[in-house]
């Protein structure tokens, strides 16, 4: 099964030694998404910040060669778990009518202090 890495042009620079994507055979596995634009501004609310990340999965799905109904799980960290109502339609948005597996955990920070959600997910993009 090859393996291919990718660093997605245009994306925010990794804070650590990781890539944006991995491709492994059938799998799309993609690293932890924030709220936070290339060129490094961060929008105070979570609702924003959610719209930067999810655009950031979209990117690097699609540079991958996946799409969103292809998505199997999501993981979601919030530094606030009762904004969770806010990001749904968001969410629901997104997937359509394709509902991938998801997990919401809330967690008492994030790389950066003024982060408020991160979003990782994995695709199928086998048969």
């Amino acid at each position: 099964m090859p393996i291919e890495r990718f660093m997605v042009p245009g994306e925010l620079e990794p804070v650590s030694h990781y890539c944006h994507v991995v491709k492994a055979g059938d799998f799309i596995y993609l690293s932890g998404m924030v709220g936070m634009k290339a060129d490094g501004t961060i929008p105070p609310d979570t609702v924003g910040q959610f719209e930067i990340a999810l655009r950031s999965i979209d990117t690097c799905l699609r540079h991958a060669g996946g799409r969103p109904d292809q998505v199997v799980k999501v993981l979601v960290f919030m530094t606030d778990i009762t904004e969770r109502a806010s990001i749904n339609p968001i969410r629901q948005r997104y997937f359509g009518e394709h509902r991938p597996a998801s997990t919401l955990v809330e967690v008492t920070a994030l790389v950066d202090p003024r982060m408020r959600v991160e979003i990782e997910a994995v695709a199928y993009v086998g048969a």
